[in-house]
């Protein structure tokens, strides 16, 4: 599987460099980023935009990542996925709310929750 990765002072940003997720990458996804040591502590940004087909695994494999991120009390968004692709994920996963179509608004989105959590974090 090819990828770049961008490690930022607080995110991740992970561009995925494949244009089919079947199941077989899906598997090479979930295990790169479940051994990339700075998500423990930072945010992370899927960039999807070589991506043009995936099949039910490759969305599950998405999920998963995204998922893993708010189980550690962190941020996750996904950006320039096409619209096909957007819609499909979104109607099999409702619980993600960051899929977006720039990576500029991802960044946004990440750093604003990570912004309201210092916020509860002073407030407590």
């Amino acid at each position: 599987m090819q990828f770049k990765i961008d490690t930022k002072e607080k995110l991740v940003i992970f561009r995925l460099e494949e244009t089919t997720l079947d199941a077989k990458m899906a598997v090479l996804l979930e295990e790169a980023l479940e051994h990339l040591q700075d998500l423990e502590e930072k945010n992370l940004v899927l960039a999807l935009d070589s991506l043009g087909s995936a099949d039910e695994r490759g969305l599950r494999a998405i999920f998963t990542v995204y998922n893993r991120q708010y189980e550690r009390g962190l941020s996750a968004a996904v950006a320039h996925l096409n619209t096909t692709l957007t819609t499909r994920l979104i109607t099999a996963y409702p619980d993600m709310q960051n899929v977006v179509p720039t990576e500029s608004e991802a960044i946004d989105m990440v750093m604003m929750e990570d912004f309201e959590r210092e916020l509860d974090k002073e407030e407590e």
